[in-house]
């Protein structure tokens, strides 16, 4: 214990946060943690209003928020995954031929922390740091689809519209075709998109999980839509190897 008994308690609370697949009640937040409820509650508003928590109010709970995703993803950016993440991409590159990038959930959005250009292939918008929402790519459906369904609902709960940057087929955004997606990419093991962030430019991904099943990133492979490229063996190969790397 240190001399900050309020610091002590407010990583206590963040570790713990950390620590489960969906969000919790304040109430066994502080049972298990062995708080005062009072305190508890101080902590976590404290917390929500830093933006390191998000309070869900249909499910009267609480879950990490995107502060604490910036803290991981800096962290992720300067550490194991950014180095194991490069030897992935990289090595689907030299297999497959196509870019190839790393991401990892940023709340609603897909942050991009490795990318591997191939050689001859254009430039594309998922360059390292930049944010796209994640319902629209194939590496933000890949982690959205590896989450609890519970711990999907909570992230888009009160969310009616979202935002689409190409227009297809006619259809709309919202939270229950966000739901809808992650079943059938689920279903199919892994995650496409078609024209929704680059006219012209696909992707496949697929997540890759830590030693809890939770899923810390995706990779996935981009190129011309419409070509021959069968860029999922060695995806999987390079997610099963990134996850023994990280365990």
């Amino acid at each position: 214990m240190s001399k900050v008994p309020a610091a002590d308690a407010t990583l206590a609370v963040l570790t713990y946060l950390a620590g489960q697949t969906r969000p919790v009640a304040a109430s066994r937040i502080a049972a298990e943690l062995g708080l005062p409820r009072s305190s508890t509650y101080d902590l976590l508003g404290a917390l929500v209003e830093g933006g390191f928590a998000i309070h869900y109010e249909h499910e009267r709970a609480f879950g990490l928020g995107a502060a604490a995703y910036e803290l991981s993803s800096a962290y992720q950016r300067q550490a194991p995954l950014a180095v194991f993440g490069r030897r992935a991409t990289d090595g689907v590159v030299a297999e497959v031929g196509e870019s190839t990038h790393l991401a990892v959930l940023h709340g609603r959005d897909v942050l991009y922390v490795v990318e591997s250009r191939a050689p001859g292939r254009p430039s594309l918008v998922t360059d390292v740091g930049v944010r796209l929402p994640a319902h629209l790519t194939a590496s933000g459906r890949a982690l959205l689809a590896a989450l609890p369904t519970a711990q999907l609902r909570a992230v888009y709960d009160g969310v009616r519209e979202l935002e689409v940057r190409e227009p297809t087929a006619g259809l709309g955004w919202s939270a229950a075709r966000v739901l809808s997606e992650a079943k059938e990419t689920r279903e199919r093991g892994h995650a496409v998109e078609d024209g929704e962030i680059t006219p012209g430019m696909a992707s496949v991904a697929v997540a890759v999980r830590g030693r809890t099943g939770w899923p810390i990133a995706a990779l996935a492979v981009t190129f011309a839509a419409g070509t021959d490229v069968d860029a999922l063996p060695a995806l999987r190969r390079a997610a099963a190897k990134l996850e023994r790397s990280l365990a």
